[in-house]
Order: C-alpha cells, then sequence, then structure tokens
C-alpha cells in the first residue's frame, strides 16, 4: 500500500459552514488519524502577509551571526530562546538508549505562551510559563506575534474539529486548553559556513520523534526532507501542498484516545544537493494543553478489545520528561510504547 497524506479543507469550520459539510470534514479527520497521524489541511484561513512576515523574520534572524544567536540562548528547563545546531537530540524524548549523542544538526527559535498571557490563571508555574526572549531583529517579535496568534486560532481550529470527529461535547477540549502550553518553534536546516560535519547518509537533521502535546500546525517550505513512518514500517516523504498547512498529532491526543488516533513518528533528514545540505526551514506551532491538566483515556476508546493502555497523567509531567530527553540529554524512562515503534522502525 502506498503512503498518502489525506488533504482536508477545513473551510467549513472556519467560516460557519453548515451542520452537514462539518459533519463531513470530521468524518476525514477521523479517518486520517486513524490511518496516517497526518494531514495536510487547506482553507485554513491563515493571510499570505501573516506567513510571508513570519518567513523574512525568521530569515533575518537565522542570518545572523552564530555567536549573536547564541546570545539568546536559555538553560534547558526554559523552552524558549535559540537552540545552536547539535545541541539537541529529538530520539531521546522517547528514551532510545542509542541516542546518545547530541546530533540533531537543525537550529532553532522557540517562542512561547507566557504568564502575562492567562492574566485569569493565578500563579501559573515557571519556566513552564516563561517570557519569551526576543531578539534585536527589527520587525521580528510584531511578525512572529501575528504568525503565533494565526496559528493558534488554526489549533483550536483542530480541536473543535477533533471533539466532533470523537463524538464529544463542542467544547470537551476547552478545559484543557484555557492556559494551554502553546510554543512556536521555527527550524532552520542550514548549517553556518565553516561548520566542522561530515555530510553522509546517517546525517540527521531532527531524530526520529513524536510531538508531545495535543496537535501541531506545521508550515513548512516545499524543500524535501521530513519523512513519515508508515504502518508498514517504511519512512515517507513528505511535503506541503500550495497554501496548505500540515497537521499531526501529539502524544497527548493517543493517550486519551487510547491509540486509535496515534501520534505518527517523523523525523527530518538533511536534504543534500551535490554534497551541500539544501536550505529548508519551517516553523512547528505545539498546542498542548494547561500542564495541569491530567489526561485520561476516554471512555469511549476503551472496551474488551482495546483495554487502557496509559495510567493518567498531567500534561505538565509528560512535557517534562520529554523535554529533559531532547534538550537536556536524559532518557525519557516514561516512552516505553513510543521506543519500540523507533526501534522497529530502525530494523526496516
Amino acid at each position: 500500500m502506498s503512503f498518502h497524506v489525506p488533504t482536508v479543507d477545513i473551510t467549513p469550520y472556519v467560516h460557519d459552514g453548515s451542520p452537514e459539510a462539518r459533519a463531513e470534514v470530521a468524518r476525514q479527520i477521523d479517518d486520517a488519524c486513524r490511518t496516517v497521524g497526518f494531514i495536510q489541511i487547506t482553507g485554513h484561513g491563515i493571510p499570505d502577509r501573516i506567513t510571508t512576515g513570519l518567513t523574512e523574520a525568521m530569515d533575518r534572524f537565522f542570518a545572523l551571526e552564530l555567536d549573536e544567536k547564541k546570545a539568546y540562548r536559555t538553560p534547558p528547563k526554559i523552552n524558549r530562546g535559540y537552540s545552536p545546531p547539535k545541541s539537541e537530540s529529538l530520539s531521546l524524548s522517547l528514551g532510545v538508549e542509542s541516542a546518545t549523542r547530541m546530533n540533531d544538526f537543525f537550529e532553532a527559535f522557540n517562542v512561547g505562551a507566557g504568564e502575562a498571557d492567562y492574566p485569569h490563571v493565578p500563579a501559573l508555574p515557571q519556566p513552564d510559563y516563561a517570557e519569551n526572549v526576543w531578539p534585536a531583529v527589527a520587525g521580528f517579535e510584531e511578525q512572529v506575534q501575528a504568525y503565533f496568534g494565526q496559528a493558534g486560532r488554526v489549533a483550536r481550529t483542530m480541536t473543535r474539529i477533533f471533539a466532533d470527529a470523537l463524538g464529544l461535547e463542542p467544547d470537551f477540549f476547552d478545559r484543557y486548553t484555557d492556559h494551554s502550553l502553546d510554543v512556536m518553534r521555527m527550524n532552520n536546516y542550514a548549517l553556518p559556513a565553516g561548520t566542522d560535519i561530515q555530510l553522509d547518509g546517517d546525517l540527521m537533521g531532527m531524530g526520529e520523534h513524536t510531538d508531545y502535546g495535543i496537535v501541531t500546525i506545521l508550515w513548512a517550505d516545499q524543500v524535501r526532507g521530513l519523512q513519515v513512518l508508515g504502518a508498514d514500517g517504511s519512512w515517507n516523504d513528505v511535503s506541503p501542498a500550495d497554501d496548505a498547512l500540515l497537521i499531526n498529532l501529539g502524544d497527548v491526543t493517543a493517550r486519551w484516545t487510547n491509540e486509535r488516533w496515534m501520534s505518527t513518528l517523523h523525523r527530518v533528514k538533511p536534504p543534500i544537493v551535490n554534497g551541500t545540505i539544501e536550505r529548508r526551514r519551517s516553523a512547528a506551532f505545539f498546542h498542548d494543553g494547561n500542564v495541569d491538566a491530567t489526561i485520561s483515556t476516554l471512555p469511549s476508546c476503551v472496551d474488551a478489545a482495546h483495554p487502557d493502555l496509559y495510567e493518567p497523567i498531567t500534561i505538565g509531567e509528560h512535557i517534562g520528561a520529554k523535554l529533559a530527553g531532547s534538550r537536556a540529554g536524559k532518557r525519557n524512562e516514561r516512552a516505553e510504547r513510543e521506543s519500540a515503534r523507533v526501534l522497529a522502525s530502525q530494523r526496516t
């Protein structure tokens, strides 16, 4: 069976479509979440000027000298600011013992929702809701914030669709996301001139991993590199269609649905052309949920044929273990099911 990422037009949810049109969108999303875990969406409503502003801001920041960018680096526990090349290993977020080197060559800049964004919630824990570190780059904060707001709107639209697809109350996800750990990671897959690294078949732009939270909204260049693990254990290239965003599920949703919906393994292999790395950019908006929310398997996803696979866990505990793996180099001991999938894919 050939691998295929479905395309779904979510216009009926963005522009108040008929109940019948929304039901068809929810049906298509349910089918995609059951079978692939990755979806292309059109009709999302993000204006071109907002996306163009984001890419211009990314280009200006990543064009800085490496030492200038490192001035905006934060400690591993603070999920904000700059991450230099080879400072992370995403495979460790899944507890894969063989991933012992910090070898992912991408560089990134993270921004997120801080305590000031949720004035209705007192005493949010830090550093989960840390304020952002903004570089002294003209227009960067304004352009990134504009896209961040639009991506958040799309993420909440997707959870509304998820509620319909799963037969839940329309506002089900609202109680888990009113102070959501929303983070956007802007990635650059091009190494600075003079970087000492060997371009070989084992070079990894971003190691195999699942995303951590509820849903990810991904903008990406139409440059090859993103690969998604198919049900047969094969890695498959995925590039966004014109004006489309890529959507994938995170581990929190897999837990909620007892793996009726799967958080799909993916990675980025470096696009190497004529012995050099071809530049590739992406911006992933992670809608992860409230840090203090407890995730328990939905009763509708448990029966005699599908016993409950997961113990309840707070989103904060889950995200913390994941970040300790990717950014601090500590093997995630709570990812047995995910690590088994990684190891199986490495044997194919």
